[in-house]
């Protein structure tokens, strides 16, 4: 049944955090992030919040992971107040390589399929 609990919670996190960054968080290093995934513990505990960009630049990358740093206390406390747990689980938020890696895969193919027609 926990497993059930787990994944409502974790739903109901990334939608609230998609919200709380667009609409709470004024920092413009985290105007255009995207939450793709979240991974909760599971004693709900701490929840691990990977995030996408649309700009693949590193300086890019690293000036939005400060800013989502910076703002952690402030998601924190208002998912707090929007959801009912317990306690409010400590927030970790990664870089999603997920779409890079899917990013490169099909930039591999595609010079493979090149390669071939030649």
């Amino acid at each position: 049944m926990a497993n059930f609990r787990a994944g409502r919670i974790r739903q109901e996190i990334q939608r609230e955090v998609n919200d709380i960054l667009a609409k709470r968080v004024k920092d413009p290093r985290v105007a255009n992030v995207n939450i793709t995934d979240v991974e909760i513990t599971g004693d709900l505990q701490q929840a691990t919040i990977y995030y996408s960009t649309l700009s693949e630049l590193a300086s890019d990358r690293e000036k939005t992971q400060q800013g989502l740093d910076k703002a952690t206390g402030l998601v924190r406390k208002e998912l707090g107040t929007r959801l009912s747990l317990y306690k409010t689980p400590e927030l970790i938020f990664k870089r999603d390589e997920s779409v890079a890696y899917g990013s490169k895969i099909d930039e591999l193919i595609r010079k493979m399929h090149e390669d071939e027609k030649k």
